[in-house]
């Protein structure tokens, strides 16, 4: 499989890309995903940046961008961190804590 290509759903992208860019496994990849904790959007590009496409994927506080163009050929990549995510993912994985007999 080639990194990244387009179906009818949108992208998928080799799971070794994510690996590479979070320090994980391709099979901890998959599983995360399933899990909603590693998370993506993509935003197709206008005006100048006509014909290109934006993949961010999140995973704890670290994001990885790639930017495609529309044969999906990377035309650039990188990690960043994004402070405070970590915070607002764990507050999401938080159960309520109930009382009874109150």
């Amino acid at each position: 499989m080639s990194e990244v290509r387009r179906n009818a759903d949108g992208f998928v992208v080799n799971a070794r890309l994510l690996s590479k860019a979070f320090g994980l496994t391709d099979l901890e990849v998959r599983q995360l995903m399933r899990e909603g904790r590693i998370t993506s959007r993509s935003e197709k590009g206008e005006n100048e940046d006509q014909g290109r496409w934006r993949l961010v994927f999140y995973y704890g506080s670290r994001a990885l961008r790639l930017t495609l163009d529309n044969d999906c050929n990377i035309l650039g990549h990188g990690t960043f961190p994004v402070p405070g995510r970590e915070l607002r993912h764990r507050k999401q994985d938080t159960k309520p804590i109930t009382r009874r007999g109150v």
